[in-house]
């Protein structure tokens, strides 16, 4: 048994179907949503290796997905396998997730900033031995070596800022990366210069550091964002790879892609239904909790539609093809996802906002420095120097670290509290929000129905165990999971699923039956009959999520209002509501009405802060101002989220809230301070007062002085 910390990296293609069977030809990914904990790893390991065409399986609890190399089998085995030990599975297209997992970026940038610490390092000790009085012969050597030394590191870790700036200055735009490369390259220019001269002072190792510094703030500022992936990509690798069309009455497997419209498929029991269509013949229940949050299955039989991503429960059905590509539901709400998240990526981060004009106002200050003593010395060398001091003790080192470095410290904190934050911006949009909208099912609640059994008899405890027990159907399940531990399930014989109604058998030669209202004589689903006797309803209700009490209260004291927003019954959210005293709930809402209604906030001079974890929320997390899911959401719903729950309580809501607050006050702080260490450092570089090798130290110390207060958070 063995683990992997990225499943994903290793997958290659998944399948190909081979004598009408789906045969996977390498390492298959499923989707495990419901996993939260180390047993959970060993279960479904121990599950899979259990299997004999099982070479290897690596579960992943971060992404909640387990690789499984098992060359001869089928995806359909290894899911009804896991579904029979208890983990719900689904397959995730490996073609769409390649590469999602590589991080060759943070990979470049810290390879970049050892490179600098490597070479700063080492031409400070050459610049200790000039300070310390060395000759004159030695003083030259030195310099050369520090120049072979930091001429090709600046050359190459420098190009981060090298080519951000050559970018906006093609279009005629200024950026925090232009005057920083305008320090670095003069800096390093007049270096070399001055050793070519025989110069005595040369500022090689002044440049290295501010390059050093900041580069350690652009890779903290990329490590906040590496957690982030796609939505529309985790959408898309949702979708069924394969299904059965109806060649000639026979049932062939064929890649989805190759479907056409009109085409007849066969989706069977446990299956996720991969196109949008119409049923010809069968009768099921379909799950539609992913796409609608509505907690209970919907009956299906001849002429209704069902949708991609419907998972179907209790009976095979034959659908013609009514949607293909890009006009399924999944593909249209991966739309609705994409477009939701360019709007809210257009979100500025505070430090770009202070670098529009933080950029502009050091360069025409340089300049004017450097004119100025021009015009008083007519010496180019020292007006030169002293412009570039300027430019080096206003490089915005403490302004680019300002976000980053507290970002990082919030983050750090939130995490050891049970939250994952994966945004960059996150923090600073969450610490403006002043609506919190929560989805139902899933979120505010568990998610699975609870049955209420103490109005029941021994007598009907035991027959309804028996004939829950060998059915998978989500209400049953949820029946065994509410079952007292000391029932004993009654000898029922010939137990049987009816597709679309319910379960019946035989007991003591009387018909036993649990199913629909109608199947069983009762007024309300489901219903319990034992022969000719009366009919039992069965109540269900769903258990709150720990924390979720807490959490509605102490936002909604701290001034926040508070929203319910749910594809479930009217009669569920109302109930829901009444609990957690929420006036603002709406009901039987579809994924594209929760983007309306949130975008409809968001005009209204709203900031939302979107809690969810099914598909029908993630356009509406994309979408949101700031959003959060639980660890148990799916994993579109968890990429398109900026912060992940961890626990399984919602108490830390408010917490992750006054964090960001507290976060964005010390980011205002760090702005202080390099605005007042600006104050100060400026006037002393203008008047030829500080060297480029004092600017370099003065800039350090901002730098570490704006960390130190960002430490303050953990």
């Amino acid at each position: 048994m063995t683990m992997s910390a990225c499943p994903a990296c290793d997958a290659a293609p998944l399948a190909e179907a081979v004598a009408g069977r789906a045969v996977v030809r390498s390492d298959m990914i499923l989707s495990l949503p419901d996993i939260h904990c180390a047993a959970c790893i060993g279960g479904v390991e121990r599950t899979l290796l259990a299997l004999p065409e099982v070479n290897a399986a690596r579960v992943n609890l971060s992404r909640k997905r387990v690789v499984i190399d098992a060359p001869a089998l089928e995806v359909d085995d290894a899911i009804a396998a896991l579904e029979a030990a208890g983990y719900a599975a689904m397959e995730l297209d490996s073609g769409l997730l390649e590469g999602a997992d590589r991080d060759a970026k943070g990979r470049a940038l810290l390879l970049r900033l050892g490179v600098a610490g490597f070479a700063m390092m080492n031409v400070m000790l050459f610049s200790v031995a000039v300070w310390s009085g060395a000759a004159q012969a030695t003083q030259i050597m030195f310099h050369w070596i520090s120049a072979a030394i930091a001429v090709p590191a600046l050359a190459f870790s420098a190009q981060v800022f090298f080519s951000h700036a050559w970018t906006a200055l093609r279009v005629g735009r200024l950026n925090m990366d232009v005057p920083i490369s305008l320090a670095i390259i003069l800096a390093a220019g007049m270096s070399v210069y001055e050793t070519a001269q025989g110069g005595h002072h040369v500022y090689f190792d002044a440049a290295l550091s501010l390059t050093f510094f900041l580069l350690v703030g652009r890779y903290l500022d990329h490590r906040t964002r590496m957690a982030a992936r796609s939505a529309a990509q985790e959408l898309s690798a949702l979708e069924v790879p394969r299904t059965s069309r109806l060649e000639d009455g026979k049932p062939v497997t064929v890649n989805v892609a190759d479907l056409n419209l009109g085409d007849v498929i066969v989706v069977h029991t446990g299956m996720r239904v991969p196109v949008d269509g119409v049923v010809q013949k069968g009768r099921s229940e379909a799950d539609r909790s992913f796409l609608t949050g509505e907690s209970m299955p919907l009956i299906v039989g001849p002429g209704d539609v069902v949708a991609a991503g419907d998972v179907n429960l209790s009976g095979p059905l034959t659908i013609e093809v009514t949607a293909i590509g890009e006009d399924t539901t999944l593909r249209r709400m991966a739309a609705l996802v994409e477009t939701a998240e360019g709007a809210r990526n257009r979100y500025t981060a505070l430090a770009d906002r202070a670098a529009q004009i933080y950029a502009p106002a050091v360069h025409l200050l340089a300049f004017v420095t450097f004119g100025g003593w021009i015009f008083a010395s007519g010496d180019m060398v020292l007006s030169l120097n002293i412009a570039i001091s300027v430019l080096i003790i206003t490089c915005p080192c403490a302004l680019g670290l300002a976000v980053p470095a507290v970002m990082t410290a919030a983050s750090g904190r939130l995490f050891r509290r049970g939250l994952l934050v994966k945004n960059g911006t996150a923090l600073e949009r969450l610490a403006e929000v002043d609506t919190v909208v929560f989805d139902k099912t899933g979120t505010l609640t568990e998610g699975v129905a609870r049955i209420d059994t103490d109005k029941l008899s021994p007598e009907e405890l035991a027959v309804l165990s028996a004939l829950c027990a060998s059915s998978s159907h989500p209400v049953s399940r949820a029946i065994m999971q509410a079952m007292p531990q000391d029932v004993v399930a009654a000898d029922v014989q010939d137990v049987r699923e009816a597709a679309g109604l319910g379960v019946e058998g035989i007991w003591q030669g009387r018909i036993v039956r649990i199913g629909r209202a109608e199947w069983v004589g009762a007024k309300r689903s489901p219903g319990l009959c034992i022969g000719h006797n009366s009919p039992v309803e069965l109540s269900f209700s769903e258990t709150l999520r720990a924390g979720a009490e807490d959490a509605v209260a102490a936002l909604k004291s701290a001034g926040y209002q508070v929203a319910v927003f749910t594809g479930d019954t009217p009669e569920a959210a109302k109930k829901l509501a009444a609990t957690l005293n929420i006036l603002d709930v709406r009901a039987d809402m579809r994924p594209e009405e929760k983007l309306e209604a949130i975008r409809d906030m968001t005009g209204s001079g709203r900031r939302v802060l979107m809690v969810g974890d099914g598909l029908n929320d993630t356009a509406a997390l994309a979408a949101a101002h700031a959003s959060m899911s639980p660890a148990s959401a799916l994993d579109a719903s968890r990429a398109a989220s900026d912060i992940v729950l961890l626990g399984r309580s919602l108490s830390e809501i408010p917490d992750a809230v006054a964090t960001a607050k507290s976060a964005r006050a010390r980011v205002i702080e760090n702005f202080g301070i390099a605005a007042g260490y600006n104050a100060i450092a400026i006037p002393i570089a203008v008047i030829g007062l500080a060297t480029p090798l004092a600017a370099a130290v003065a800039m350090s110390a901002s730098s570490i002085t704006v960390l130190l207060n960002a430490l303050r958070l953990r």
